[in-house]
């Protein structure tokens, strides 16, 4: 490993006098798919930590596996693109798209071997022990094969659709991340064998995993139904003899690709798009290592997919499937419960709005309930006082309560305004039922901003009082999704301050008509002000550093991408702002580079509880400042979407963010990991005579115990 010192040797040449690296030279860069890479492989340490409760460690296979999905489908699948156009753009680390498919798939196998490794060779086997066991059909008696050949002939057989791979017979249409299975048959002739290949895809509508109700009391059995067909196949191919069978999986383009200027009806057109989702254009095979070359290349030929597309899985496709074991009710497996915590200002106290106006209102979830938020919109709907209610909506959960209250406040005849985001990856389908229902209820429904995701956690309330008009507001870092709000870290901030309910106001005026604001008065609002924004703040802390005042920059995210953001970050470094940055995935930002970037110190963590809230602190020469919002350092979030990020105005919440948040994130060696210069990270780890510090564990006993 090299340290600090040697990486800013090597990106420096070694003449003192030499002009200081320009801060957009690719080497003060770390790739993004690869930063993106060594955040999924964070996850995986979970897994691998025997720490955790076995379980929970399945749950982060899972995680590892769906998050890798989403990776091939979306930006290993710009990539090819890219490389299809023949765009050569490079990227901010100096690749071409080429260049960086090269390196993912070098880098990527890696994890893959060791993601394998401890589910089959770990997890699996650890799980036996409990009882729970994933059996393989030649390890079942007698009795219940027969029942597994029954279950096949039953429930299997009629759902499946064997498709011949010949002449006349063209390589068939393989769905997105579903599993097949390539079957090798042969016909005996007078004038010799005749050798078929067929494939029969794994159905999808039906258990991954098939229990055997045969196992002992007390004990969870299971076969997987992709071993049942194998075992089977005898019975669909009558007249032939089955040779072999080999599973592989398929990876497709799932990125929706929509003209939103020639599209008259944003509902419909979503619809198509994700009709069309599932024959995007492939971008990953996935293989059993012993599926002979010559299948293989007849698979990546009919795929158009080359041999650097093709990753060998010595074990079980299709990880994210594993949630049917994560769910079984056995809590000697999982962590243990928690109730998240009511705040003792809103204890018997049935009306929120009187709590918002005695002060502003923060809840830290999943420390602190989210069933305030619910209360907020349903006590709302409920109000006859309550003129009009407003709200974005980007991902929520089925049978939603945020969902019902809207529904109930239009039925009662309070005016509603929803802006749901219909392009919400992965949830469009979701949010179109949701948009359908709230259409009918008399809801008056907007889609967003053309070409512009709207992606800002806003709900306005507007009541009418004795003294006049009151506005007020939740703004949150996190979506209204009250089964999330269980398992990610967020902040939810309500007020009814004058000036941030102004620009509320102008916000939804700005997405449901055709305002054209161009400035908040508190608000920092994409895609109009908020990188602007966080240039001047940071640009602010470069001053103070040198006219020699206090400074410094502490700053929670999801993730950091963005170029222009690094830049002003590495020149308030040479000028001497310390910056502490708590970024969960991607970071482009090489901390710890002499005369670049010494004093930015970057960490990870992950944990029990997905880290999704964002702050941001300035010292400001010691008039600190506090910020939350929906928004991380990426250009999409700068440029490309409406995002909201609220200052914190009162200085008890500022500094409960700073002192009490942020301080202990930053102290945390249990469940963090430091980046280093070369793109690495390094788990913190507990140094003698330092105290135990896992951050998520101590938020949750401070929140028990209050």
């Amino acid at each position: 490993m090299l340290s600090g010192s040697q990486v800013g040797a090597e990106l420096r040449p070694p003449l003192a006098l030499t002009p200081p690296l320009p801060l957009d030279d690719p080497s003060l860069y770390i790739n993004r798919e690869t930063s993106w890479l060594e955040f999924n492989d964070r996850v995986l340490e979970e897994a691998l930590d025997e720490g955790n409760p076995l379980l929970e460690r399945m749950k982060f296979v899972a995680i590892y596996g769906t998050n890798l999905d989403e990776f091939f489908m979306i930006r290993i699948a710009g990539l090819m693109q890219q490389l299809a156009a023949e765009v050569h753009k490079r990227s901010d680390d100096g690749r071409t798209p080429e260049e960086q498919l090269d390196l993912v798939s070098q880098r990527l196998r890696r994890s893959l071997a060791r993601m394998t490794d401890c589910l089959q060779n770990q997890l699996f086997p650890s799980l036996e022990g409990h009882g729970i066991r994933i059996l393989g059909f030649d390890q079942l008696d007698v009795e219940t094969t027969r029942t597994m050949r029954r279950y096949f002939e039953e429930r299997v057989f009629p759902v499946l659709t064997p498709l011949a791979i010949d002449k006349g017979h063209p390589f068939p249409y393989i769905s997105n991340l579903s599993i097949s299975l390539a079957v090798e048959l042969e016909e005996t002739t007078p004038d010799g064998p005749i050798r078929y290949v067929a494939r029969v895809k794994v159905p999808g509508s039906l258990p991954r995993f098939v229990p055997v109700e045969s196992a002992p009391r007390g004990q969870r059995w299971f076969v997987m139904i992709e071993d049942i067909i194998a075992h089977n196949l005898e019975a669909l191919f009558p007249g032939l003899g089955v040779t072999a069978s080999y599973l592989f999986r398929v990876t497709r383009d799932a990125d929706l690709d929509l003209q939103e200027d020639e599209a008259d009806d944003l509902l419909r057109a979503i619809e198509s798009e994700l009709r069309k989702r599932r024959f995007g254009e492939p971008v990953r095979l996935e293989v059993e290592p012993d599926m002979p070359e010559t299948l293989r290349r007849m698979v990546l030929e009919a795929l158009e997919l080359d041999a650097g597309d093709c990753y060998e899985v010595d074990g079980m496709m299709g990880t994210a499937d594993l949630w049917t074991l994560v769910n079984l009710d056995e809590p000697e497996l999982h962590d243990p419960p928690f109730t998240p915590t009511i705040p003792k200002r809103l204890i018997g106290q049935p009306d929120i709005f009187a709590v918002i106006r005695e002060g502003d209102l923060m809840l830290h979830h999943p420390y602190e309930s989210f069933d305030p938020v619910v209360q907020f919109v349903q006590q709302a709907a409920n109000d006859p006082n309550v003129l009009a209610i407003k709200q974005t909506l980007y991902r929520t959960s089925g049978n939603s309560p945020v969902i019902q209250a809207l529904v109930d406040a239009a039925e009662n005849g309070t005016q509603v305004a929803a802006l749901i985001e219909l392009k919400a990856r992965f949830d469009e389908e979701n949010n179109i039922h949701w948009a359908r229902m709230l259409e009918r209820s008399g809801v008056h429904v907007v889609y967003g901003l053309p070409n512009l995701k709207t992606h800002a956690k806003v709900t306005l309330v507007v009541r009418n009082e004795p003294d006049g008009i009151r506005r007020y507001m939740h703004f949150g870092t996190g979506n209204y999704n009250d089964k999330t709000a269980r398992t990610y870290t967020d902040l939810s901030l309500f007020t009814c301050r004058a000036d941030l309910g102004s620009d509320a106001t102008q916000l939804f005026n700005a997405l449901t008509g055709f305002s054209k604001a161009d400035r908040y008065e508190q608000l920092l609002v994409a895609p109009i002000g908020l990188r602007t924004g966080f240039e001047e703040l940071i640009d602010r802390e470069t001053e103070h550093a040198q006219a020699g005042r206090p400074c410094g920059i502490s700053a929670k995210l999801n993730a950091i991408s963005d170029a222009g953001i690094v830049q002003r970050l590495y020149r308030a470094a040479r000028a001497g702002v310390p910056i502490d940055l708590i970024v969960r995935g991607m970071c482009v930002l090489r901390p710890g580079i002499p005369g670049v970037s010494e004093s930015i110190r970057v960490r990870s963590i992950v944990g029990r509880f997905l880290e999704h809230s964002r702050m941001f602190a300035f010292t400001n020469g010691g008039a600190r400042e506090v910020y939350i919002g929906s928004a991380d350092w990426m250009g999409r979030n700068l440029d490309r979407r409406v995002e909201t990020v609220v200052p914190v105005l009162d200085p008890v919440l500022g500094d409960m963010i700073c002192d009490e948040i942020l301080a202990l994130l930053l102290d945390d060696n249990v469940k963090a990991r430091i980046l280093r210069p070369d793109g690495g990270y390094e788990r913190r780890t507990v140094l003698p005579g330092e105290e135990r510090v896992a951050s998520q564990e101590v938020f949750l006993k401070r929140y028990q115990a209050v």
